[in-house]
């Protein structure tokens, strides 16, 4: 089978960094497991920071991705959920393989259902980003999707253009927050605002002036999906009291939880969409359920795809293009490829 891969871990400017393989095909598959006919794939900061430069070199060569959608092919004989031509998308298991080769063996657990109204490529840019947003959202923070008891509060979102925030600005304005997001240039606070924020702010400059002059003293909730140790003194200042902030990016150094955040009685949620599959939970079908659910809600009109670029065919020239577009820090959304 074709696949991307890499046997050196090399900045992305080497055109080694990134290769063209032919590999054998992953053969049936057993357990409940899915063999999966990959038809589009998304990028995500976690493909750039699984390859980045280290001595290590890899034999047989290693296999990146974490997004996909795709096509069942042949089921394990424990699968419950899906049978062979169902149409699915996923994030799969950091722990195994990834999904930039033509077909992939994943825990059925791990997979949703594709919206019906989106191509290939529009589901792949969904799902690392959307689990990601929920799980910090609805399942790590005492929040509900449904619950409009949510109404006037305030969600902050520290990085809203990218993935991840994409994502969590529709999450949250459903959920009833009236969210504020952050960006710092015309093209990502104009995607933002078309995620669904009511008001963007610019990350780049003092943020509590800035929110004050849109008539908000403290926010209930912050998601901070950008830098975890440049935005925590002001964090602290900003979240109300019994507020939460989420984070997904390892801080640089020792974080200092004590005052405000404990006087406030803040709640610090951390999310790692791979902790499920990565420890085997028992509650990994909640991947399975959110993903199923989400398709839902897109073909309902209730949420969007938050891809925003198709980068043509999935080989080793285009992926290095992703890479190093990811590594600029100038993307908004989702950057895509699809087919072979």
């Amino acid at each position: 089978m074709k696949a991307v891969g890499l046997r050196q871990y090399l900045p992305i400017d080497d055109p080694a960094a990134l290769l063209d393989l032919t590999l054998p095909d992953p053969g049936p598959p057993s357990g409940s497991d899915l063999r999966v006919r990959i038809q589009a794939i998304s990028v995500n900061p976690v493909d750039t920071k699984q390859r980045a430069p280290r001595p290590e070199r890899e034999d047989p060569p290693r296999i990146l991705g974490y997004d996909a959608a795709g096509t069942v092919e042949a089921v394990g004989p424990d699968v419950v959920a899906f049978a062979p031509g169902d149409e699915v998308y996923y994030a799969g298991d950091v722990t195994r393989p990834g999904s930039n080769a033509q077909w992939h063996l994943v825990d059925e657990r791990l997979v949703g259902r594709k919206p019906t109204t989106l191509d290939f490529a529009d589901a792949a840019a969904l799902p690392l980003t959307t689990l990601t947003a929920w799980e910090l959202l609805f399942q790590r923070m005492p929040l509900q999707f449904d619950d409009r008891r949510h109404a006037g509060q305030v969600l902050l979102v520290i990085g809203g253009a990218g993935g991840v925030g994409s994502m969590a600005i529709q999450l949250a304005r459903h959920a009833g927050f009236t969210v504020v997001a952050t960006a710092s240039r015309a093209a990502s606070v104009q995607w933002c605002l078309q995620m669904g924020a009511h008001h963007v702010v610019d990350h780049h400059q003092p943020l509590p002036p800035q929110l004050q002059a849109l008539g908000i003293a403290q926010v209930q909730v912050a998601l901070n999906l950008a830098d975890t140790d440049t935005y925590w003194d002001v964090l602290g200042e900003l979240l109300a009291p019994q507020g939460h902030v989420g984070l997904i990016v390892e801080p640089r150094a020792a974080l200092r939880i004590g005052d405000p955040y404990k006087a406030k009685c803040i709640g610090i949620h951390w999310e790692f969409m791979f902790a499920r599959a990565k420890f085997r939970t028992a509650d990994m079908i909640e991947q399975h359920r959110i993903l199923n659910r989400v398709a839902s809600l897109v073909d309902a009109g209730e949420l969007r795809s938050t891809r925003s670029a198709h980068l043509g065919l999935i080989n080793a020239a285009n992926l290095r293009e992703a890479h190093r577009q990811l590594e600029s820090g100038g993307t908004v959304g989702k950057l895509v490829l699809a087919g072979w």
